[in-house]
């Protein structure tokens, strides 16, 4: 899972890396055309014609997949979930808080969010194989508060699913050498829960090729990390010129791995603190 600080970006900024940003007037539009859908549904919804509400969401799928180059343009052309490019699948502009109906831990259904279903707040980029799975699964902490249309409080519900923009959340996805997808060491049982929930969910250890390739990962950086150490240590006393050069290039080989736009970077970074040598952290992008 790779943080998206989504809060403070947005399609008219001029440095986003792969991105030709949109004019002030095509992103006013935008919002304009989001704020007429969104007050077409409430008019449905406040008629009871849940279906028709349901239909005019599919109907303007476009709208919010017009963002999804600049969605993926935020990640590096990363999933926000799995951090792969194509292993995962194609992507989906999916929504965080579904927006037709939402699912809770024991498969009950309620509403869903349907007054986010054009607000870009809501839209994280994610590879099909998890966001089939997610579905509209959505479910929250027993007791917790729930949004409604009439009562919205998004931000005090308590949800299982991790958010790829919030990073206390991406703090809290670890994985290990065989390339799975963990609990941080120091999550507390709610939060080993919630990942443990959301690996499920969005087959984060299911799919095979993912864990697969996160090995791999792990193992190189582990190699490269054994091969810095050796070189520094045959250079410590200097006058080895050939083994400085070959401790250079696999700490440089070792940041671009856990630069925030390589594939899996976090399982790179992961492989570099189950070290637990300090000496180690400035290799680290």
């Amino acid at each position: 899972m790779i943080w998206i600080d989504l809060e403070h970006k947005l399609p008219t900024d001029a440095n986003i890396p792969g991105w030709v940003p949109w004019t002030q007037a095509r992103w006013d539009a935008w919002l304009a055309e989001s704020a007429r859908l969104c007050g077409e549904l409430a008019a449905l919804n406040a008629a009871n014609r849940r279906d028709e509400r349901n239909d005019l969401i599919d109907a303007h799928s476009s709208h919010w997949g017009q963002l999804k180059p600049w969605l993926q343009a935020l990640s590096g052309g990363k999933c926000w979930f799995s951090e792969v490019k194509e292993l995962y699948s194609h992507y989906d502009v999916e929504h965080f808080r579904p927006k037709k109906e939402a699912k809770a831990i024991d498969a009950t259904v309620r509403d869903g969010y349907w007054w986010l279903a054009f607000n870009y707040m809501n839209f994280r980029l994610c590879g099909n194989v998890g966001n089939r799975k997610k579905g509209g699964w959505f479910p929250l902490q027993t007791g917790s508060r729930c949004s409604t249309y009439a009562n919205q409080c998004e931000e005090e519900e308590t949800a299982y699913l991790l958010d790829p923009i919030d990073i206390e959340d991406v703090k809290l996805l670890a994985f290990d050498e065989e390339g799975k997808a963990i609990a941080h060491p120091d999550a507390t049982d709610w939060e080993a829960q919630r990942v443990e929930v959301t690996a499920e969910r969005l087959k984060l250890n299911e799919h095979p090729a993912l864990p697969e390739e996160r090995r791999k990962v792990w193992v190189k950086v582990s190699g490269l990390i054994t091969s810095y150490q050796r070189n520094i240590a045959r250079c410590r006393n200097g006058g080895n010129e050939t083994a400085k050069q070959k401790a250079k290039e696999a700490a440089q080989q070792v940041h671009e791995m856990t630069r925030p736009t390589a594939e899996l970077s976090a399982v790179a970074r992961w492989c570099v603190l189950f070290r637990n040598d300090p000496q180690l952290l400035r290799l680290v992008a």
